[in-house]
């Protein structure tokens, strides 16, 4: 659906107006249009470089590190102008969880659901970052589940993508990690070109996946997800020095801006 692509706004307030639905619900039936659209992940496709690494090794999700790693990773949503949005994160401290900034932004009302725990927690922004679409949010009251921790990323390490595809349940998917490089590219809102570091991942990354970590087999987080490669299967995700710098700087609440698209 269009509504996933950055920089399609006509097609988001269509949606808002019903004027998409109206098409659509033409073709397929209704309840299978609401799904599709009931929680968009605003995902970016990027066209940047291949990740030149071997292919990933499916053993690498079932090593024990990564099991303990999946209990902390949350979904995360809201509403940002009129649609539901839902993407990953993961638990950096308890109350902290670093997402994507296209995931929450605009939103006002962003909660976190967590495994194992029966209502979701209100969370809001102590840091946004468009330039490197990265979100820390602090959450209403702390968690229990252990934080995970960063790692620097080499190259050809085998990882586990964490997340919630599809706003489906939590999903392990086997990825190795590329190269960190210094790119020319647009933000979190399909503005550019800006000057970014990012980590390119080879992998299957889909929408909904956005904010959540790709954990080695020690369990640690290496890149923080937040879009697929155009042509191929694989993504890219944000360093874990930007990532921690954000969490050493997150503070006082900050706006969330507008919504992507």
């Amino acid at each position: 659906i269009a509504l996933h692509l950055p920089g399609e706004a006509g097609l988001r307030q269509g949606a808002q107006r019903s004027l998409v639905l109206r098409h659509l619900t033409a073709a397929v039936p209704p309840d299978s249009v609401l799904r599709a659209i009931e929680r968009v992940d605003p995902f970016p496709a990027v066209a940047g470089p291949i990740a030149p690494v071997e292919r990933p090794d499916p053993a690498s999700v079932r090593r024990p590190g990564v099991g303990r790693a999946s209990s902390s990773v949350v979904r995360v949503v809201g509403t940002a102008c009129g649609l539901a949005v839902s993407g990953s994160g993961w638990v950096a401290s308890p109350r902290l969880i670093v997402t994507a900034a296209h995931v929450v932004a605009g939103q006002r009302d962003t909660t976190v659901e967590v495994e194992g725990v029966d209502e979701p927690l209100a969370a809001r922004a102590v840091a946004f970052d468009p330039r490197n679409d990265l979100a820390v949010m602090r959450l209403e009251r702390p968690l229990s589940v252990r934080p995970l921790r960063l790692a620097s990323s080499a190259p050809g390490e085998p990882v586990a993508i964490l997340g919630y595809p599809n706003d489906g349940p939590l999903s392990a998917s086997a990825g190795r990690i590329g190269r960190t490089t210094l790119v020319l590219a647009d933000d979190a809102y399909g503005r550019g070109p800006v000057t970014r570091k990012v980590t390119s991942l080879r992998g299957r990354v889909r929408h909904g996946n956005s904010g959540g970590p790709a954990v080695n087999t020690r369990g640690e987080v290496e890149t923080t997800v937040f879009a697929a490669r155009i042509g191929s299967e694989g993504g890219f995700g944000v360093p874990s020095d930007v990532v921690r710098a954000a969490l050493a700087e997150a503070g006082r609440l900050v706006s969330t801006r507008s919504c992507v698209g």
